[in-house]
Protein backbone atom coordinates (compact mmCIF):
# COMPACT_ATOMS: atom_id res chain seq x y z
CA UNK A 1 0.00 0.00 0.00
CA UNK A 2 1.73 3.46 -0.64
CA UNK A 3 2.51 6.32 1.10
CA UNK A 4 -0.45 8.13 -0.44
CA UNK A 5 -3.40 5.62 -0.15
CA UNK A 6 -2.44 5.45 3.37
CA UNK A 7 -3.05 9.29 3.66
CA UNK A 8 -5.68 9.67 1.45
CA UNK A 9 -7.83 6.24 3.31
CA UNK A 10 -6.60 8.24 7.14
CA UNK A 11 -8.24 11.62 5.72
CA UNK A 12 -11.48 9.36 4.35
CA UNK A 13 -11.98 7.37 7.47
CA UNK A 14 -11.23 10.73 10.23
CA UNK A 15 -14.49 11.88 11.82
CA UNK A 16 -15.49 14.73 11.08
CA UNK A 17 -18.38 16.40 13.67
CA UNK A 18 -21.61 17.88 12.38
CA UNK A 19 -21.25 21.86 11.67
CA UNK A 20 -23.83 22.18 15.21
CA UNK A 21 -20.84 20.69 16.96
CA UNK A 22 -18.77 23.31 16.06
CA UNK A 23 -20.82 26.37 16.42
CA UNK A 24 -21.11 28.23 19.98
CA UNK A 25 -23.96 31.28 20.86
CA UNK A 26 -22.85 34.35 18.97
CA UNK A 27 -20.05 33.16 16.41
CA UNK A 28 -20.90 34.68 13.10
CA UNK A 29 -19.23 33.38 9.81
CA UNK A 30 -20.50 36.47 7.72
CA UNK A 31 -23.02 40.15 8.32
CA UNK A 32 -24.86 41.29 5.83
CA UNK A 33 -25.15 45.08 5.19
CA UNK A 34 -27.84 47.14 6.02
CA UNK A 35 -30.34 46.92 2.87
CA UNK A 36 -30.29 50.00 0.62
CA UNK A 37 -33.91 48.89 -1.15
CA UNK A 38 -37.12 49.15 0.74
CA UNK A 39 -37.44 45.94 2.58
CA UNK A 40 -40.31 43.54 0.63
CA UNK A 41 -42.83 41.77 2.09
CA UNK A 42 -42.42 38.07 2.34
CA UNK A 43 -45.61 36.48 2.46
CA UNK A 44 -47.21 34.08 4.24
CA UNK A 45 -46.46 36.05 7.05
CA UNK A 46 -47.53 32.68 8.82
CA UNK A 47 -44.60 31.02 8.16
CA UNK A 48 -42.36 33.29 9.49
CA UNK A 49 -39.94 32.83 12.16
CA UNK A 50 -38.01 35.39 14.17
CA UNK A 51 -35.81 32.07 15.08
CA UNK A 52 -33.97 30.29 13.07
CA UNK A 53 -32.04 26.82 14.25
CA UNK A 54 -28.80 27.57 12.41
CA UNK A 55 -25.25 26.71 13.45
CA UNK A 56 -23.12 29.60 14.78
CA UNK A 57 -19.95 29.13 13.97
CA UNK A 58 -16.47 31.60 12.60
CA UNK A 59 -16.13 31.92 8.57
CA UNK A 60 -12.75 29.90 9.23
CA UNK A 61 -14.58 27.52 10.95
CA UNK A 62 -17.02 26.97 8.13
CA UNK A 63 -14.17 26.90 5.54
CA UNK A 64 -12.49 24.29 7.23
CA UNK A 65 -15.88 21.84 8.30
CA UNK A 66 -16.24 21.99 4.49
CA UNK A 67 -12.89 21.82 3.71
CA UNK A 68 -12.05 18.72 5.60
CA UNK A 69 -15.42 17.06 3.80
CA UNK A 70 -14.65 17.65 0.57
CA UNK A 71 -11.48 15.40 1.13
CA UNK A 72 -13.44 12.85 2.27
CA UNK A 73 -14.47 12.48 -1.26
CA UNK A 74 -12.64 10.11 -3.54
CA UNK A 75 -10.87 11.54 -6.79
CA UNK A 76 -8.22 10.56 -9.44
CA UNK A 77 -6.29 13.32 -7.98
CA UNK A 78 -6.11 11.59 -4.58
CA UNK A 79 -5.81 8.17 -5.40
CA UNK A 80 -6.93 4.93 -8.19
CA UNK A 81 -10.36 5.11 -8.88
CA UNK A 82 -10.47 0.96 -10.37
CA UNK A 83 -14.05 0.76 -11.62
CA UNK A 84 -16.35 2.27 -14.37
CA UNK A 85 -15.76 5.39 -17.30
CA UNK A 86 -18.50 7.12 -16.61
CA UNK A 87 -17.89 8.39 -13.16
CA UNK A 88 -14.33 9.11 -12.25
CA UNK A 89 -12.63 9.16 -15.78
CA UNK A 90 -9.69 11.23 -15.99
CA UNK A 91 -9.46 14.34 -17.33
CA UNK A 92 -6.32 16.64 -17.58
CA UNK A 93 -6.03 20.00 -15.96
CA UNK A 94 -5.83 21.33 -18.90
CA UNK A 95 -9.59 19.62 -20.70
CA UNK A 96 -10.58 21.03 -17.39
CA UNK A 97 -9.15 25.21 -17.69
CA UNK A 98 -10.15 24.63 -21.49
CA UNK A 99 -14.11 23.41 -20.76
CA UNK A 100 -14.13 26.68 -18.41
CA UNK A 101 -13.57 29.21 -20.83
CA UNK A 102 -16.38 31.77 -21.32
CA UNK A 103 -17.20 30.75 -24.79
CA UNK A 104 -17.64 26.97 -23.44
CA UNK A 105 -18.93 27.56 -19.91
CA UNK A 106 -21.44 30.87 -21.00
CA UNK A 107 -23.22 28.35 -23.72
CA UNK A 108 -26.81 27.30 -22.81
CA UNK A 109 -28.28 24.58 -24.72
CA UNK A 110 -31.63 26.73 -25.72
CA UNK A 111 -29.27 29.60 -27.30
CA UNK A 112 -29.71 30.31 -30.97
CA UNK A 113 -27.72 28.42 -33.22
CA UNK A 114 -26.16 31.56 -34.80
CA UNK A 115 -24.79 32.58 -31.42
CA UNK A 116 -22.76 28.89 -30.90
CA UNK A 117 -21.02 28.56 -34.60
CA UNK A 118 -17.69 28.02 -32.91
CA UNK A 119 -18.81 25.69 -30.64
CA UNK A 120 -20.60 23.71 -33.41
CA UNK A 121 -17.79 23.81 -35.50
CA UNK A 122 -15.09 22.46 -32.79
CA UNK A 123 -17.80 19.78 -31.83
CA UNK A 124 -18.04 18.52 -35.91
CA UNK A 125 -13.92 18.71 -35.99
CA UNK A 126 -13.84 16.43 -33.21
CA UNK A 127 -16.19 13.87 -34.69
CA UNK A 128 -14.53 14.02 -38.22
CA UNK A 129 -11.27 13.35 -36.36
CA UNK A 130 -12.55 10.35 -34.57
CA UNK A 131 -14.19 9.06 -37.12
CA UNK A 132 -11.08 9.11 -39.42
CA UNK A 133 -8.83 7.88 -36.28
CA UNK A 134 -11.23 4.81 -35.39
CA UNK A 135 -12.25 4.05 -39.31
CA UNK A 136 -16.12 4.39 -38.65
CA UNK A 137 -18.65 5.40 -40.96
CA UNK A 138 -19.65 8.13 -38.29
CA UNK A 139 -19.04 9.05 -34.86
CA UNK A 140 -21.96 10.99 -32.48
CA UNK A 141 -21.01 13.27 -29.67
CA UNK A 142 -24.31 13.47 -28.51
CA UNK A 143 -24.72 10.78 -25.55
CA UNK A 144 -24.33 13.71 -22.37
CA UNK A 145 -22.65 11.03 -20.11
CA UNK A 146 -21.30 7.31 -20.15
CA UNK A 147 -24.32 5.55 -19.32
CA UNK A 148 -26.23 7.29 -22.13
CA UNK A 149 -23.30 6.58 -24.30
CA UNK A 150 -23.13 2.97 -23.15
CA UNK A 151 -26.70 2.37 -24.28
CA UNK A 152 -26.36 4.33 -27.35
CA UNK A 153 -23.94 1.77 -28.09
CA UNK A 154 -25.78 -1.06 -28.02
CA UNK A 155 -28.64 0.41 -29.92
CA UNK A 156 -26.45 0.92 -32.60
CA UNK A 157 -25.14 -2.81 -32.52
CA UNK A 158 -28.98 -3.78 -32.66
CA UNK A 159 -29.32 -1.63 -35.63
CA UNK A 160 -26.14 -3.23 -37.36
CA UNK A 161 -27.60 -6.58 -36.81
CA UNK A 162 -31.16 -6.03 -37.64
CA UNK A 163 -30.28 -4.27 -40.98
CA UNK A 164 -28.12 -7.88 -41.42
CA UNK A 165 -31.50 -9.22 -40.91
CA UNK A 166 -29.53 -10.96 -37.72
CA UNK A 167 -32.45 -11.18 -35.41
CA UNK A 168 -30.89 -14.53 -33.60
CA UNK A 169 -28.62 -12.15 -31.27
CA UNK A 170 -30.69 -11.51 -27.99
CA UNK A 171 -28.01 -12.10 -25.00
CA UNK A 172 -25.37 -9.66 -23.43
CA UNK A 173 -22.53 -10.78 -21.47
CA UNK A 174 -22.06 -8.62 -18.36
CA UNK A 175 -20.03 -9.39 -16.09
CA UNK A 176 -21.07 -9.28 -11.78
CA UNK A 177 -18.08 -6.63 -11.50
CA UNK A 178 -20.16 -4.75 -14.57
CA UNK A 179 -21.31 -1.04 -13.55
CA UNK A 180 -24.99 -1.18 -12.65
CA UNK A 181 -25.82 0.58 -16.36
CA UNK A 182 -25.06 -2.28 -17.89
CA UNK A 183 -27.79 -4.96 -17.37
CA UNK A 184 -30.13 -1.69 -17.57
CA UNK A 185 -28.40 -0.84 -20.57
CA UNK A 186 -28.97 -4.45 -22.14
CA UNK A 187 -32.81 -4.56 -20.96
CA UNK A 188 -33.66 -0.99 -22.72
CA UNK A 189 -32.39 -2.08 -25.63
CA UNK A 190 -34.50 -5.32 -25.33
CA UNK A 191 -31.66 -7.95 -25.18
CA UNK A 192 -31.12 -10.37 -22.53
CA UNK A 193 -28.47 -10.51 -19.56
CA UNK A 194 -26.15 -12.85 -19.15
Amino acid sequence: MSAEHIVATATLNRAEPIIYELGAPGRCAATLPALDVPEADLPPANLLREDLDLPEVTESALMRHFVRLSQKNWGVDVGFYPLGSCTMKYNPKVNEDAARLPGFAETHPYQPEDSVQGNLQLIHALQEYLKEIGGFAAVSLQPAAGAHGELTGVLIMRAYHEARGDRARKRILIPDSAHGTNPASTTMAGFEMV
